[in-house]
């Protein structure tokens, strides 16, 4: 005989379908702004933000169902103005850069003050560190050769931004050349070059991928150049851990700019709060991308200290302990 159920149980089953009927729609709803598709400006193939960024956009992608992917640029500086006029909904950039930017002091746009570009999370520092075949001799800056022929990386990027700056301060006459990354280390490796000035996230897929097929020099600063460097240039003191590239016997003394990704301000706030969670609830997934995502954590929003947060960002932080100053949200 089929039993009937008592009125309270079905009342409170109703209720609870009329509840999840209308969390669901307003789930829905919610994503109603959402843009269909969206895009990561990284950097040039052979890099670090290339194999961070795609990774991540495809993550990004698979966990809330919308379409997106990384794309090759020209780096930091360049991501930033593709940002702030919306043609990428989001990019990975450097504070040296972010910092000129906000000033209006990019070299791409000088006199425009990018003000749609907000901070999403923290990515990881990226060392400034150089590289050279282990049978040209240099094993020092001091051994570099005046006129030698360096890589900077490409056009406008952080490397080529600051580097040539730093070797110039440091009493290094050079002949400048840029391209990707991928590039320039078959280029050291054909002889085209004599150095390669790195400024990407470690390891650097070019480096290692030098160290597979040939014998590399990884050279560092000594404690002289490091102070001369950290007294002139918004970089702060980093040690290349020594198990971060085979050809290290110990940790390697460089110099480092944070990175963080960066959103299109106006961007909806509910979807940039979702990629904020996915990305900040997820660090074992994002140091499966690359290994630099170890840093990748709300902790180091600390090191921004440039760019304004995002709402959408700024709101999972606030929920879940981490403290943000008004005036560094936009």
């Amino acid at each position: 005989m089929r039993k009937h159920m008592p009125k309270t149980f079905t009342l409170l089953a109703s209720s609870a379908l009329l509840v999840a009927a209308a969390s669901s729609a307003q789930a829905q709803a919610d994503r109603s702004d959402w843009p269909d598709n969206f895009t990561v400006g990284t950097a040039s193939q052979g890099g670090t933000y290339f194999v961070y960024g795609s990774g991540w956009a495809n993550f990004i992608a698979d966990e809330l169902g919308v379409s997106g992917g990384g794309e090759v640029t020209g780096g930091p500086t360049q991501n930033l103005a593709l940002v702030h006029t919306g043609d990428m909904a989001f990019g990975l950039t450097t504070m040296g850069p972010a910092s000129d930017a906000v000033k209006g002091e990019s070299p791409l746009a000088p006199g425009m003050q990018m003000d749609n570009v907000c901070a999403m999370f923290p990515m990881y520092e990226t060392p400034f560190s150089i590289t050279a075949l282990a049978d040209s001799g240099i094993e020092s800056i001091s051994d570099i050769p005046d006129g030698a022929r360096i890589g900077f990386g490409p056009a406008a990027s952080t490397s080529d931004t600051y580097f040539p700056a730093i070797l110039e301060t440091l009493g290094v006459n050079f002949d400048r050349r840029n391209g990707g990354w991928s590039d320039l280390g078959g280029q050291l490796q054909d002889g085209l070059l004599d150095v390669v000035a790195f400024a990407a996230g470690i390891p650097i897929p070019a480096v290692s991928q030098l160290e597979v097929q040939t014998d590399v020099n990884i050279i560092e600063f000594n404690e002289e150049e490091l102070a001369t460097v950290l007294e002139n240039f918004p970089v702060a003191e980093f040690m290349i851990p020594a198990n971060t590239y085979t050809t290290l016997e110990e940790d390697a003394r460089a110099v480092s700019m944070w990175n963080f990704a960066i959103a299109g301000c106006d961007l909806p706030e509910d979807f940039v709060y979702e990629v904020t969670k996915a990305t900040m609830e997820n660090n074992d997934r994002m140091r499966s991308v690359h290994r630099s995502a170890e840093t990748s954590i709300p902790e180091n929003i600390k090191h921004n200290t440039v760019l304004p947060f995002h709402p959408g960002a700024a709101r999972w932080y606030e929920e879940n302990g981490y403290e943000i100053a008004d005036d560094m949200i936009n």
